[in-house]
């Protein structure tokens, strides 16, 4: 348990000497954001997720059948919108391949006008999810979190890659002291997971609440404020910024 307690601790709160510097608290931070934004597409966007992207093709192929209340073109945008994302992420990827700072400061910006736009047209029909709002939310998210993704998974911190969960609970029961493993980043793992219940809760309880502007304002403030962090805490080029290789 102390184990566990420790490494939350230093999750949340990295020493000077971490290789990752302050990365694993705005990770976690972008995390949180990936529970608000799936809440809102699967509750209010047709049952379609924009960050999960092994649900979204399970939902499409429940929607091939002809399952009712899921939507093929829903799925397949949002699949094609991830994908346009993560191509941006990677092109950011190679631009600022030498500072990871710039690299997540960039991104989330990115990400914050992305928001910023789905915020404005929900505003704008004062909440109500038109088709129009439905696709260009669906587009605008996916965007977001396929470039979220691949800026993760460029970064490299271990166990944080905001989106997918799957291979951190492995980890977390695979390589257990019961299983015989060593346990690497317990704490870490599980503030991973309760992250994303986080954002997804706090999602659910606002947009089941008709508060659905309100919702994608938290996760655009999130954005807004991991950019701004970023930017200071990488000025002057600390040793964290430089790239794992």
């Amino acid at each position: 348990m102390r184990r566990l307690l420790n490494d939350a601790v230093r999750t949340l709160a990295p020493p000077g000497e971490d290789r990752h510097g302050p990365l694993p608290p705005l990770m976690l931070t972008l995390t949180v954001v990936t529970g608000l934004v799936d809440a809102v597409s699967y509750l209010a966007l047709g049952h379609v997720f924009v960050a999960n992207m092994t649900g979204n093709v399970v939902f499409l192929g429940f929607a091939l059948v002809g399952t009712a209340n899921l939507s093929v073109l829903a799925s397949v945008v949002a699949l094609a919108a991830f994908l346009l994302g993560a191509l941006a992420g990677g092109r950011l990827g190679t631009r600022f391949a030498t500072h990871r700072g710039n690299l997540l400061k960039t991104a989330t910006a990115v990400q914050t006008v992305l928001v910023a736009v789905t915020v404005a047209a929900v505003a704008v029909t004062g909440g109500r999810i038109t088709t129009g709002v439905q696709y260009a939310l669906i587009v605008f998210l996916g965007l977001s979190m396929g470039l979220q993704n691949a800026v993760a998974r460029r970064l490299g911190v271990p166990d944080l890659t905001t989106t997918v969960l799957t291979l951190t609970l492995t980890g977390l029961a695979a390589d257990s002291i019961l299983a015989g493993g060593a346990a690497p980043r317990p704490g870490r793992r599980i503030l991973s997971v309760l992250a994303v219940l986080l954002g997804a809760f706090v999602g659910a309880q606002l947009v089941l609440h008709g508060h659905l502007v309100l919702t994608l304002s938290l996760a655009l403030i999130l954005l807004a404020l991991t950019s701004a962090t970023t930017h200071c805490l990488s000025a002057g080029d600390p040793a964290w910024t430089r790239p794992l290789s």
